[in-house]
């Protein structure tokens, strides 16, 4: 019982909240993007129709001359225009796509691991490589047509870590994994001072250690059992190198500042078969 309470008090603190169905969640980050593109909205698109969204919403209504009720029913759709059409799945979709059924379908894919930056409504070079990326992951034809096949698969829930790690290091956690912006965490950042030492958090062989210019910085990966990875970022130095075998408490490298960072900390992910998990999953 007392592990369970323990675990149970993590998940509070670092945000482990149950996301929202992958449909419901989907149709409201379908939303949020339409306001946002308005104006109305400049929250998080994180599928949750909260205080937040139901207010950008009456605002939108009032503007347009609508039912003031906060609900994003027909008439508020088909006053959203192209944002607000068609609904996912009554087309498949393909790079260069717009409307709410793109919105919908980039949210599902980060949610499943797989980042394509900004949730815009608009199906763009990084959104079709992020949608062939899942197809393949998934088992699918990797076509880059998102039609039935893709988002059935799209509605079960996202992975998780089938391993157990250690956590790489003592520090609270800054930003989380989840919906950041307009955007997707895929990590969890744990700030703490330059050169703080840097842990494997399990068992397995260093595949990559070297400077990432996506916006990593210096970077350690490293390779475990079943498709398992885990990724480092950001550091200022490496205590690794390409061929390394560590095990859990190995010192990988020291916190850094490099590459897409505004301030010292470790960027950690965890990664089964390329597709980001939450890493609270397998901590």
């Amino acid at each position: 019982m007392a592990r369970r309470l323990t675990a149970l008090a993590l998940a509070t603190v670092f945000g482990a909240v149950a996301a929202p169905p992958a449909q419901a969640g989907s149709r409201a980050a379908a939303l949020q993007v339409a306001l946002h593109a308005k104006g109305l909205y400049g929250g998080p698109i994180d599928g949750v129709a909260g205080p937040g969204t139901r207010a950008a919403v009456r605002r939108f209504q009032a503007r347009r001359g609508l039912v003031v009720d906060g609900i994003a029913g027909p008439a508020t759709r088909r006053a959203l225009g192209r944002r607000g059409r068609p609904s996912l799945g009554r087309r498949a979709i393909v790079r260069g796509d717009r409307g709410w059924d793109v919105a919908a379908l980039q949210f599902l894919l980060e949610t499943h691991g797989f980042p394509l930056g900004p949730v815009d409504g608009e199906l763009g070079p990084r959104g079709a490589s992020a949608l062939v990326s899942f197809q393949y992951w998934a088992g699918l034809a990797a076509d880059g047509v998102a039609g039935p096949a893709t988002l059935a698969r799209l509605r079960r829930p996202p992975a998780r870590s089938i391993l157990r790690f250690a956590w790489p290091m003592r520090a609270r956690v800054g930003d989380g994994y989840g919906p950041r912006g307009t955007g997707f965490h895929p990590g969890l950042d744990f700030p703490a001072r330059s050169g703080t030492p840097v842990a494997a958090a399990g068992r397995g062989c260093v595949s990559f250690a070297g400077y990432d210019s996506g916006g990593y910085g210096n970077l350690v990966i490293v390779t475990h059992r079943l498709g398992m990875t885990s990724w480092y970022a950001h550091l200022s130095s490496f205590a690794v190198r390409r061929g390394t075998c560590v095990v859990a408490g190995s010192r990988v490298g020291r916190v850094g500042s490099t590459g897409y960072s505004t301030g010292p900390h470790l960027h950690f992910e965890l990664r089964l078969r390329g597709a980001a998990v939450n890493p609270l999953s397998g901590l």
